[in-house]
């Protein structure tokens, strides 16, 4: 199966959710409000023109009764008109333009509003004067051959409606907002349980085994509670028993090994009296019975590592004098070694020593000699440098080289030959809470680097 990595802006399931909530909620909100502010807008407007209308036909018969008198003065006419404030009469009566307000005229009108009248038919229109919007309404009067125009401001009811919008777009808003925060509260009931999931597979794929799901009353993830925890318990339950297998199997052969490691002893002090086409027969199964005996050590701590058998490393113990104490074993010596002196590790120290001896000894067989041993901090960790002068390991080779029964060129990544001594140095790296990997060393040969954690850090 090939998997797709996400891209650098992609978003996690919890941001997409909030995002899915906050969007949802922004367009019904957004529906809602325009909805509301076009039918509010639509009636207010409606009664305002409503209003103007009755108001300007009212206007309009009372100057048609006025004019009808002999000898009018058209400007107390329209003073007696009695308009309401900020309203105003535009009247053109014998050719003549008249207005109630000073600052207007013919120009107030709109063209199209005043051919309308003049070709006898009553309108209306809403404009935007220069004191802001406004609304016109046009009654001819052919009994006085005159036109009259009455002009109401709008800006009330524009900054109504402007402080309804303003309501509105904050109710959206708010609206938004409760989306998101109700969107973070169930991406954080779904994600939950994910994680949790998520930290249980981490904790079995780091050897805890015994690690299980809580139980849930939920009904919708009892289910893959109860599917997940059975999957880990036939996980584990397969484990141990090639666990016991490889054990049982290791141990069965320890006793027929020992006969055999006796007889080859005992023809190899009597060696002297084999010929030499003997002694050469007696050579290859002598070496080969050892490296069998390697194996089925290294197969043992390796089934006792699988089956969870190996106890906690508990010890305070002291770095350096350790790996003076391999380095004297592997038959090297100690001015190889080389940092600081008071570093401490929490570890199996018989484990810890197999780890490095296994090192040092692959350095001997396959990285023609080991030649520095250097200690380190790196903040609180410990990283231990060991140097060969062998050919190197392919990029390629540096991770797989720490496998079971994995080989690299001319044999290497083991220690022993049986391609599980490297797989051990891996596993007690991991067994002390720390890793293991290799690279170039700056000598020219293959670095390998073992990190730990400091004792007290």
């Amino acid at each position: 199966m090939k998997f797709v990595p996400f891209g650098r802006g992609a978003l996690g399931l919890r941001h997409r959710l909030v995002l899915a909530f906050a969007l949802v909620a922004l367009l019904v909100s957004a529906v809602f409000a325009i909805s509301t502010y076009l039918l509010a807008r639509g009636y207010l407007l409606s009664q305002r023109e409503h209003v103007v209308q009755h108001q300007s036909f009212a206007d309009a018969v009372f100057i048609q009764r006025r004019l009808e008198s002999a000898g009018a003065d058209v400007s107390a006419v329209l003073t007696a008109a009695g308009t309401p404030a900020g309203h105003t009469i535009v009247l053109k009566w014998q050719g003549q333009w008249y207005a109630s307000s000073l600052d207007q005229g013919r120009d107030a009108v709109p063209p199209a509003v005043r051919q309308d009248v003049a070709d006898g038919t009553a309108t209306s229109q809403r404009f935007r004067s220069d004191d802001g919007p406004a609304m016109v309404i046009g009654v001819p009067v052919p009994s006085v051959q005159a036109e009259f125009y009455e002009i109401a401001p709008l800006t009330e009811l524009d900054g109504t409606l402007r402080l309804l919008s303003g309501i509105l777009s904050g109710g959206a808003l708010l609206a938004t907002a409760a989306g998101a925060a109700l969107g973070v509260w169930g991406s954080r009931s779904v994600v939950t349980p994910l994680n949790r999931v998520a930290a249980t597979a981490a904790s079995i794929a780091g050897g805890q085994l015994d690690t299980r799901l809580p139980a849930t009353l939920d009904p919708e993830l009892a289910t893959i509670v109860g599917s997940f925890n059975s999957m880990v318990d036939t996980l584990q339950q397969r484990i141990n028993r090639d666990a016991r297998l490889a054990a049982d199997v290791s141990h069965e052969l320890r006793s027929p090994l020992t006969t055999l490691v006796g007889s080859v002893d005992l023809l190899n002090a009597r060696r002297h009296e084999l010929s030499e086409r003997s002694q050469r027969a007696l050579d290859l199964v002598t070496a080969d019975l050892q490296r069998f005996r390697r194996l089925l050590e290294d197969l043992l701590e390796l089934a006792r590592s699988d089956g969870g058998l190996d106890l906690r490393p508990s010890t305070v113990v002291e770095l350096s004098p350790l790996l003076r104490q391999v380095l004297g074993e592997a038959g090297r010596e100690a001015s190889l070694l080389s940092g600081p002196e008071d570093v401490q590790v929490v570890a199996d120290k018989p484990r810890l020593g197999r780890l490095f001896r296994n090192l040092f000894e692959n350095a001997e067989r396959h990285g023609d000699g080991l030649v520095a041993v250097q200690v380190a901090r790196s903040e609180d960790d410990v990283l231990v440098f060991v140097d060969d002068a062998g050919p190197g390991i392919p990029a390629d080779d540096r991770e797989r080289v720490f496998e079971r029964f994995a080989t690299g060129p001319g044999g290497r990544g083991s220690s022993s030959g049986t391609g599980l001594g490297l797989a051990l140095v891996a596993e007690s790296a991991t067994a002390h809470g720390g890793t293991v990997w290799c690279s170039a060393s700056p000598a020219g040969g293959t670095r390998f680097v073992v990190r730990l954690p400091e004792a007290g850090a």
